[in-house]
């Protein structure tokens, strides 16, 4: 709405209602829970909401609401509890000044300023929402990159952006010494041995995540654990027999369409229907502006392994849709075998990237060559058409840059 006049339109008194932002937004998130309970009664699933608690191999019960001291008995059980975001010891959150994602969402209050301690994806995505809004956003990231897991490039190029924005960035840097006022929040910057205070209204903390398995399991039962996720066999079993595990509580990536992967791959096992498979590739999408996907190998980790590699490589400043759409910011980078074609690796950042990167899922899903995805003609003009020449780049063969 702000950039209306480069597409020749106008737009006068723009303005907002937070609140209704992100009342919206839990609209949106009950009513995608209520499409799930329609499918429970549709394929005769029943379900309790309450807090469970695996008291035994097979056995379950209720342990609070109303369907307190219920108890189920069968063959097989799966642990699906999730995570709960990491909390900064020492730090009380109240949801005031002192936040998580989950306060974050609940808030009806907009800060004029806030800082976001770590910068991986959910960190990134609220500094580019409060920014968007106005809030004077500062984003600290104590590894040297902001989306750590991303490849560098991207990484570097999404801090660009960032910065054009106004978000104010700070990586290789810790916070200490919190300091929780009436009013605001102050809180030392540490960077080698400079030391610096900063002041804001709230501050969000996105420092990861932890396993929630607190009172999911009887004290009796006692799994082995990796790094403190439940460790679970390519069948999901845990090491106690009868219990499985899926999605964030077996450990990363912590995505939702990961976990869902698990979830039906581990049931389809435990009746027969087919072999539980362990997912190794899988894309992870970044929802801000621009927005960030990827899938396999980044070029670092491809180097580190001693693969033979290309690097293709296709700006959406030479994208015909993009510029169109005055959303020429980012590229599609493709990280291929030098020989084959292989692809192990994709990186995408720009407008609908966490679309775009789904062709890559499939391509290397089904062990497609580079060479192949060159080969299959895209629409023009569509944002698609830089996904087929970042392939053709990988060999030489783009025609376009």
């Amino acid at each position: 709405m702000k950039k209306a006049e480069a597409y020749g339109l106008s737009a006068t008194g723009i303005g907002f209602d937070f609140a209704k932002v992100n009342e919206r937004s839990r609209v949106v998130a009950g009513q995608m829970a209520k499409g799930v309970e329609f499918l429970f009664r549709k394929n005769k699933v029943d379900y309790f909401i309450g807090t469970g608690l695996v008291n035994a191999p097979g056995m379950v019960s209720i342990t609070s609401g109303e369907h307190k001291g219920k108890f189920f008995k069968a063959k097989n059980i799966m642990v699906a509890t999730g995570c709960k975001m990491r909390r900064i010891p020492g730090l009380e959150f109240d949801g005031v000044r002192v936040m998580t994602s989950r306060e974050a969402l609940a808030s009806k209050h907009f800060p004029k300023s806030i800082v976001i301690v770590g910068a991986g994806a959910i960190g990134v995505e609220f500094a580019y929402f409060y920014n968007a809004f106005g809030s004077k956003v500062t984003l600290v990231e104590m590894l040297p990159q902001i989306l750590p897991v991303e490849d560098e490039d991207v990484s570097k190029a999404l801090q660009r952006s960032f910065e054009k924005q106004g978000v104010v960035m700070h990586v290789g840097t810790k916070c200490e010494n919190f300091r929780v006022g009436k009013g605001s929040v102050k809180v030392d910057l540490v960077s080698g041995e400079s030391r610096t205070t900063i002041e804001a209204e709230v501050v969000l903390s996105a420092i990861g995540v932890v396993a929630n398995l607190e009172g999911v399991l009887a004290p009796t039962l006692k799994p082995e654990l990796e790094k403190n996720y439940l460790k679970v066999g390519d069948d999901y079993r845990t090491t106690i027999p009868g219990i499985y595990g899926a999605g964030d509580i077996i450990g990363p990536p912590w995505l939702a369409h990961v976990a869902t992967y698990e979830a039906m791959s581990a049931v389809n096992g435990m009746f027969g229907h087919g072999k539980p498979k362990r997912i190794k590739n899988y894309p992870g999408c970044t929802y801000c502006q621009p927005q960030v996907a990827s899938i396999g190998l980044t070029e670092k980790a491809a180097r580190a392994k001693g693969l033979s590699i290309n690097i293709g490589k296709f700006p959406f400043t030479a994208s015909g849709k993009a510029v169109a759409s005055a959303e020429t910011e980012g590229f599609v980078k493709v990280v291929a075998d030098s020989k084959t074609g292989e692809i192990y690796g994709a990186h995408i950042i720009g407008s609908e990237a966490t679309e775009l990167i789904a062709e890559y899922s499939l391509a290397m899903e089904l062990e497609a060559t580079v060479d192949e995805v060159h080969q299959t003609i895209h629409a023009h003009p569509t944002l698609s058409e830089a996904v087929m020449e970042a392939a053709a780049s990988s060999f030489g063969e783009a025609i376009h840059i």
